[in-house]
């Protein structure tokens, strides 16, 4: 199970910014996006007209413990520090889409894995003071240094701090424990760790046990904190040692020390961090002093949609006012949540709609009064809490499930996007108090509230409210966002019993006239641990349900859909683009080149400027050539224009000078050639009610060409996609959705295949089988062109190599040359090898030179020899071989080509 979050994936790898500012790119832009929705598999990627992205990998040293960073900076001058890092189970990889966005809006960003996490070193602290947040104040420190970092002070820079989930916490405990933390945009998170996992004194068993698994295991904990969790685990009821424990953990033990301006984002679906924490969180800091802004997503660590893009505007908005100062940025409503409205039927994703107010309303303010009927209610505790009622699945409707960006990938997902999804309560086992059918519409936004009289025969009680919506049949029945209410009462077993006040799920939602309200006290729930020992309860209602309501949060007028604007707007610039540039001379195609027709592809002297720039280059004077049964791979740092030229290959831009042949014809767009070119740009299209067998024949069928001619047999053999292809795409996971991109890439067998980042969010088994699946395809004399961060992937995988930077050509040629794994060799031994048997190893036949050096020897071959006749000669020499391989790897190699700075 994985607690990561999407972290802003998508909306932040990059964003389209054209300048469309004549009639001729109005036409190429109107072409772009009919081929776009044809092809499906390609996506929107960052302009290469935006200024690069610099990325440098670096591990530094905090209080003995290593820390895996990267640094990404865009353009000249000072400029503000954004901190940025991931949720639990992740590592900075997770966010580095949203790195360079931030790059390019203008910030020096610094990511990293936390401890225990990634390629860092140490024990999961969950965010210690003395650990994580230490590291966060030595990472602050080292921005101080750096001469494109902007500073208040010495030692002082101007930065903010954002993060999701695991990493939503710790950018409030640094503003809490480092004051130089100017501002912070916390998203689905906590603010007291022990009221999240042990609420109203009642353990959160699933939840807290996927927090172990996930960050693996026992052993990569602190040891305090695995005693800590066995101990609660096998009692099912937390002590006042591990509250203590988590609470010194929790931004909440530095609450009044929190106030700079606070973005915070949390999600309505979500049992592990309910709006309760965002609320308290709220209160204390804007009690501070500081600015606070409230925003209720309709996503969360269960499901739902995450809201990326939205989320992404908001931070750097709010970044920009409170570190750029940029005093005239909207930052948005003081309090805003996302309600659905209904379903989109082009892909049954649930329509998304604000709601705003002036101020943040809080869970207890304006109530109405809901009176319940049923009088005494007696239930049963039943022995060992078993079998549990269900008000939701924790976690297993949510992103780490397998889920998409923005709707989450399951089924359970999409329920969860309309605030719904499993419950259920075994009779016997819960009170049922229900109101009369509404004589109006009621929504509630807030956490409702009742007084029970409550009596055990055992010393406490412990139970789970929650308040359904009920259909006008009586029977149809809504948990709104699956959540329950915990809470232990202590002292039910004497006397009469004790009346308590019952705090409910807080939640955004609508019941309809005619609607009913069910308040349930169950004794069991699935993602709690209950009481082992049987026992009779009773409740008793004391006074109404109690419901928020806020009238003041107005919700906004549905969007009229988008194609009353753009199609008629569309039609008349295609139009005018037409009557424009159909009176000029059109540029005349070279004709074919009979001495390249079996060359899948030669690139000559391709040059392309910088929109509105005479002298600044994407791409410079390129020149290579890729033969058939190739695995080429394309590599090079950001703004090194492999983006610029892929889309000039594809025919999706003109390059300025020089041409690209593709089997001896020019590329052109629309060139008939293009027809035995496949291509996979990151992201697909797909839609994901239909199964992937069905989006391939739709995609198909939207070229034109016959059926018989797609090869779909071949190219899902290619793929390895098996019995999934019937199944809908919703239910994919991100490895089988690359596959099925690929898949629909393949059809039709095209002997020039294009990968950009295919690997892309696949675990380590799904890369190795993307890497078979290029490797079988090229097989066969086809040619595969594939663009790549992961170098020692390519290295498995490509025979050859081109490498850019700055847009031009730095070296081409196969894996072997570029890595000088055929010329210098380095030889593990298990011990120090003798002087003498050095000068007879430099003697030998194809040797120019071996030296010794640390753990072995170096030896320089001349090109005469190889590896297998070294081997040989070393054995018989009695030399103790434990290990024989090229000198550099191709990581060594890359970083020398491109002077370091990738």
């Amino acid at each position: 199970m994985d607690l990561r979050l999407p972290e802003l994936r998508a909306a932040l790898r990059g964003g389209l910014r054209p300048a469309l500012r004549t009639p001729r790119r109005w036409l190429a832009a109107g072409a772009a996006v009919a081929v776009l929705a044809g092809a499906g598999t390609f996506r929107a990627v960052a302009s290469d007209e935006a200024p690069p992205v610099h990325r440098s990998d670096r591990v530094l040293d905090s209080g003995g413990t290593r820390i895996d960073t990267s640094y990404f900076t865009s353009g000249d001058g000072r400029r503000p520090a954004v901190l940025l890092t991931h949720g639990f189970g992740g590592s900075k990889d997770d966010v580095r889409g949203q790195a360079e966005k931030l790059a390019r809006d203008g910030y020096a960003v610094l990511t990293w894995s936390a401890r225990g996490f990634g390629d860092s070193g140490g024990k999961i602290g969950l965010n210690d003071p003395k650990a994580e947040v230490a590291d966060v104040s030595r990472l602050v420190d080292w921005l101080a240094a750096r001469p494109e970092v902007r500073l208040d002070g010495k030692a002082d820079p101007r930065v903010g701090v954002t993060g999701a989930s695991y990493g939503g916490a710790v950018s409030l405990l640094s503003a809490g424990y480092d004051k130089r933390v100017d501002a912070i945009a916390p998203s689905i998170t906590y603010w007291s760790l022990a009221e999240a996992l042990f609420p109203n004194g009642v353990f959160k068993k699933t939840w807290a046990g996927l927090f172990l698994n996930t960050g693996g295991g026992c052993a990569r904990f602190e040891p305090e904190l695995c005693r800590m969790y066995q101990r609660v685990a096998r009692t099912g009821v937390p002590d006042e040692a591990a509250r203590r424990l988590l609470e010194a953990r929790s931004p909440a033990a530095v609450g009044k020390r929190i106030d700079v301006p606070t973005l915070f984002f949390q999600g309505q679906n979500d049992s592990l961090f309910p709006l309760g924490q965002a609320d308290e969180a709220a209160r204390a800091i804007r009690a501070n002093g500081a600015p606070v802004d409230v925003d209720w997503i309709a996503g969360g660590h269960d499901g739902g949609a995450m809201e990326t893009a939205r989320i992404a505007g908001r931070v750097t908005d709010w970044f920009d006012r409170y570190l750029k100062e940029e005093k005239g940025t909207d930052t948005g409503p003081a309090f805003r949540v996302t309600r659905t409205g209904g379903v989109d039927s082009t892909d049954g994703a649930a329509t998304l709609r604000g709601a705003d107010a002036e101020a943040y309303p809080g869970l207890g303010n304006r109530r109405r009064d809901v009176e319940l009927g049923g009088g005494t209610r007696h239930f049963e505790n039943p022995a060992g809490g078993s079998p549990p009622a269900i008000s939701g699945l924790p976690g297993l409707g949510g992103p780490g499930g397998g889920g998409g960006e923005e709707g989450g990938g399951t089924a359970l997902s999409q329920l969860s996007s309309f605030g719904r999804g499993i419950s259920f309560d075994f009779p016997g086992q819960h009170a049922r108090f229900d109101s009369a059918p509404l004589r109006r519409d009621l929504r509630i936004t807030g956490a409702p509230t009742v007084r029970v009289q409550l009596k055990s025969s055992s010393e406490d009680m412990v139970l789970f409210g929650k308040v359904y919506d009920v259909g006008g049949d009586g029977t149809s029945e809504v948990l709104p966002s699956n959540l329950v209410a915990p809470v232990r009462v202590k002292g039910t077993g004497s006397g009469g019993g004790k009346e308590a006040e019952l705090t409910l799920p807080a939640v955004d939602h609508e019941l309809r006239k005619g609607h009913r309200l069910r308040l349930v006290l169950a004794s069991t729930d699935l993602g709690y641990a209950s009481p082992a020992e049987p026992a009779a309860y009773r409740a008793t209602l004391k006074g109404p349900l109690r419901v928020p309501t806020a009238p003041a949060v107005d919700t906004d007028a549905a969007p009229l859909p988008s194609w009353v604007w753009w199609l008629p707007l569309g039609g008349a610039l295609l139009a005018l683009g037409l009557l424009l540039t159909g009176r000029r001379r059109t540029t005349a195609t070279p004709p074919p080149d009979p001495a390249l027709a079996e060359v899948p592809l030669e690139i000559s002297n391709l040059s392309k400027r910088y929109a509105r720039s005479a002298d600044r280059y994407a791409v410079r004077e390129l020149s290579f050539r890729v033969e058939k049964g190739q695995v080429l791979g394309l590599l090079g740092p950001n703004g090194a224009g492999k983006t610029t030229t892929l889309r000039m290959l594809m025919g999706l831009i003109r390059p300025d000078e020089g041409e690209i042949r593709v089997f001896g014809h020019a590329i052109r767009p629309g060139a008939p050639v293009l027809s035995r070119v496949g291509a996979f740009v990151e992201g697909s299209g797909f839609l994901p009610h239909l199964s992937g067998r069905a989006n391939l024949d739709l995609y198909w069928r939207a070229t034109g060409r016959p059926a018989e001619d797609a090869h779909t047999d071949q190219a899902l053999e290619i793929a390895g996609l098996g019995s999934a292809l019937d199944r809908a795409v919703r239910t994919y996971s991100q490895g089988m959705r690359q596959r099925l991109a690929l898949a629909q890439a393949m059809l039709g067998l095209p002997d020039l295949l294009i990968l950009d980042e295919p690997t892309n969010g696949l675990d380590p088994p799904q890369i190795r089988e993307m890497r078979e699946v290029m490797i079988r395809y090229a097989a066969a004399g086809r040619t595969v062109i594939v663009s790549s961060h992961l170098l020692a992937e390519v290295e498995q995988s490509c025979t050859h190599l081109v490498v850019m930077d700055r847009g031009a050509l730095v070296q081409a040629g196969p894996v072997a040359e570029i890595t000088g794994s055929g010329e210098q060799l380095l030889v593990g031994t298990a011990g120090a090898v003798p002087e003498p048997v050095v000068h007879k190893i430099a003697a030998l036949p194809g040797v120019r030179s071996a030296v010794r050096t640390d753990g072995g020897l170096l030896v320089q071959l001349d090109g005469t020899t190889g590896a297998s006749r070294l081997l040989t000669e070393l054995v018989r020499l009695e030399v103790p071989v434990e290990s024989l391989g090229p000198h550099r790897r191709l990581e060594d190699a890359f970083l020398t080509l491109i002077g370091g700075s990738a």
